[in-house]
């Protein structure tokens, strides 16, 4: 008896097809390769007589009971036939199949069943690899040779055929090139031209890139004169990294612990990712100027998000890590914010007042020196503000004119008395200027920023005219480059050593913050310090919140005792090659410490005295050797200690050169002549060079001597003599603001030379 009409409807085969090969989508491969086995064969064989038989008359239960089957036994077949290696054709068995009409139907399969295992590619993901997609043409350009030897010719054409298809224009990975040999490098004319033949490259093969090449490699998107500025937060180059890199806030902060760097971070954050969706599109450097021109120009409601969008496009675009770390260095433009304070040519101190109102002072070695300075001593309850108990600062004492507040020289300074100063009996007026603030009536201020502590100093303190002030200073960003050129002039032409360079806040937007970091305007959570009362203690009715063991970030602007951080830089005038140099004669040395005790380090430096016909010994020279030039120098003036036989050299002090210091280790033969840059002339009881030219009762000594080359063109009868160097002394007292004092007296080896 038929069925009901509602069950034939199983009958239907419009979708059984689909099910019966819903196997074979997985298997596609093995089908593709014509592996196919004799089960898949058999099995197909069967199901497609029993598909022709369905489509023309209608089928009895027990017929569509065997179909079934059929199918399922197929569907078995091929999954067994996937995962057995070598099939077995004979233990293979279909007695449901085994009728002589489905037998004879043809084995090959239907059409559907052809196509079927292409279709799932439409919607298959492939990863592409990012090392894969590194411009190497690029990055084997030697741009860092020699401009009479390197030769464009030999690498435009590569480079021209590898930026074909960006529209021949010139990759951002050359430029990149070009950074990384620069910052691989601190010699300037390496420098130099490395930018030479990347510019000579980009004429030739490029010349509509060079002009954007030039103001990506000046930092700069547009001249002074025209306010563009990028606007950019590391908040929105954390949430590029994080997207582009796929990384989470825990994750980025600490590749910044190790790093530091914003440049460094996207560099290490970008080597992790090793596969990406979708194959970059390597920038050119035209796309990557005219972003940043984009971003500048974004202004209005939904600018952020746009910026955003840009700085996302430009990170996955960036090829490999070099590519990364000089976009993002790019988008953070402008560097912080830093005081720049006149590094006074005087004596470090450190002034300590408790709040019984006792002064001690420490040298910059922390050697007591309260005695020598009683004078300091007793202005310390003048500047001492309201509220102000207890403090600890520090600053440059520097002798002065006590009528009109000119400063005066190191030499001036020195010659006040060192123990047991009666304040009646100073001669030499002294003034402090105080460039920071370590403690407060109790608090401890290591952890404040500077510009904090440096506000607090100047709002708790009063100044003393001529006795006690601040240091001249000039707050500044990387766009005031002129303005700190005019300061640091200021500082040399009063005979500062040169200017201190000092980052003035911590760094509140980096790029690994995330969230957690900052409230909802962005703004960092300020530390909390525990409020106390006049003298020191915490209130009894507040709780004393314990201070947490934070880790310490890379260029904070806090202050660390006893040490020399990159957050404090010192630009000194030394060196200038405007200034003079002088011609030297090496006549003895010292062994050297360290990895340079193989090696003679420092070496005593003399001038001639052309009316006795002697060397004056000037200074010790330990500064612009290389170890190439050491080991000459050593083989040239051998002691004999190594070889067992003596090669320019003495045993003992020659009779004509004048010197009453230390002993050296070795007294050369004079033969050579140096040429020595240096930062000032000196006055000195040690050295007596010019003695009786300048001073009846000291001589003349280099500050911070530095070789420069040897003068194989000139005798010793061509060096220097005395009366040069005193001539030298003249000409540079006569730019000094104030006469020096040319009294006796010793040096302070705790001064800062």
């Amino acid at each position: 008896m038929p069925s009901p009409t509602k069950k034939r409807k199983l009958n239907d085969q419009s979708s059984s097809g689909v099910q019966s090969r819903s196997l074979e989508y997985f298997f596609s491969k093995q089908k593709q390769k014509g592996t196919s086995t004799p089960r898949e064969s058999l099995s197909e064989a069967a199901v497609a007589p029993l598909s022709n038989e369905a489509n023309g008359s209608e089928l009895t239960d027990e017929e569509l009971a065997r179909k079934l089957q059929a199918e399922w036994d197929a569907e078995v077949q091929n999954e067994r036939a996937a995962s057995t290696p070598c099939p077995d054709p004979t233990k293979e068995s279909t007695p449901q199949l085994s009728q002589p009409d489905e037998s004879a139907a043809p084995a090959e399969p239907p059409a559907p069943t052809v196509v079927v295992p292409q279709e799932p590619t439409k919607n298959t993901l492939s990863l592409s690899s990012v090392a894969n997609a590194e411009d190497t043409a690029s990055a084997t350009v030697p741009l860092d040779q020699s401009p009479l030897t390197f030769d464009t010719s030999e690498f435009v054409p590569q480079l021209k055929a590898n930026w074909a298809a960006e529209g021949g224009r010139a990759s951002y990975a050359f430029l990149t090139r070009c950074f990384v040999l620069v910052n691989g490098t601190q010699s300037r004319i390496k420098i130099v031209d490395t930018l030479v033949n990347c510019i000579r490259v980009l004429i030739e093969a490029d010349p509509e890139s060079l002009l954007p090449a030039v103001w990506l490699a000046t930092n700069a998107i547009s001249p002074p004169y025209i306010s563009l500025e990028l606007g950019l937060g590391g908040s929105a180059i954390s949430k590029a990294l994080r997207q582009v890199c796929g990384l989470d806030n825990r994750a980025l902060k600490a590749i910044y612990d190790k790093h530091g760097d914003a440049g460094d971070v996207a560099f290490e954050a970008k080597k992790k990712q090793s596969f990406t969706l979708r194959k970059p599109k390597p920038l050119t450097i035209q796309a990557v100027y005219q972003s940043l021109v984009k971003i500048a120009n974004s202004q209005g409601h939904g600018s952020g998000e746009a910026k955003q969008r840009i700085v996302d496009r430009l990170l996955q675009d960036a090829r490999g890590g070099e590519e990364s770390r000089y976009i993002v260095r790019t988008l953070c433009q402008h560097g912080r914010d830093f005081a720049c304070e006149f590094k006074y040519d005087g004596q470090r101190a450190q002034i300590h007042c408790d709040d019984k109102g006792k002064v001690t002072i420490f040298s910059r070695h922390l050697e007591l020196m309260t005695d020598k300075y009683p004078d300091l001593v007793a202005l310390m309850p003048k500047i001492r503000g309201e509220g102000v108990d207890s403090f600890i600062m520090e600053g440059e004492v520097v002798a002065v004119d006590k009528e009109n507040g000119e400063l005066k020289n190191f030499q001036t300074l020195s010659n006040r008395a060192r123990k047991d100063v009666a304040i009646g009996s100073v001669q030499v007026n002294v003034c402090m200027f105080a460039f920071d603030l370590m403690f407060l009536n109790g608090q401890p201020l290591l952890d404040r920023p500077f510009r904090e502590r440096r506000e607090l100093l100047r709002s708790m303190f009063l100044e003393v005219p001529h006795q006690f002030t601040w240091v001249k200073n000039l707050d500044a960003t990387s766009q005031d480059s002129e303005a700190v050129l005019d300061f640091f002039k200021q500082a040399t032409e009063i005979k500062c050593e040169g200017i201190m360079v000092k980052i003035l806040d911590n760094l509140t937007e980096v790029p690994y913050q995330g969230d957690e970091a900052a409230d909802a305007d962005g703004e960092a959570e300020q530390p909390k310090i525990q409020s106390k009362s006049k003298k020191g203690k915490p209130e009894k009715d507040e709780e004393v919140i314990p201070k947490k063991k934070g880790r310490r970030k890379p260029l904070l602007a806090t202050y660390e005792p006893d040490k020399r951080l990159d957050s404090w830089l010192k630009v000194k005038k030394d060196y200038n090659s405007s200034f003079d140099t002088i011609d030297m004669i090496p006549v003895a040395g010292w062994h050297g410490q360290g990895r340079k005790a193989k090696w003679w380090s420092p070496i005593l430096m003399a001038v001639r005295n052309e009316e006795s016909g002697s060397f004056e010994v000037v200074c010790k020279c330990m500064s612009g050797f290389t170890d190439a030039f050491y080991k000459a120098n050593r083989e040239f003036y051998d002691d004999g200690e190594e070889t067992g036989g003596r090669n320019n050299t003495r045993a003992r002090k020659p009779a004509f050169v004048e010197y009453s210091g230390p002993e050296p280790d070795v007294w050369f033969e004079p033969q050579e002549v140096w040429e020595m840059a240096f930062a000032d002339i000196t006055l000195s009881p040690t050295y007596t060079a010019a003695i009786g030219l300048v001073s009846e009762e000291r001589g003349l000594s280099l500050r911070f001597p530095r070789f420069l080359k040897k003068r194989e063109d000139k005798g010793l009868d061509e060096a220097s003599t005395n009366e040069f160097l005193a001539s030298l002394w003249r000409k540079q007292e006569a730019k000094a603001p104030t006469k020096d004092s040319n009294g006796g007296g010793t040096v302070d080896d705790d001064f800062e030379e």
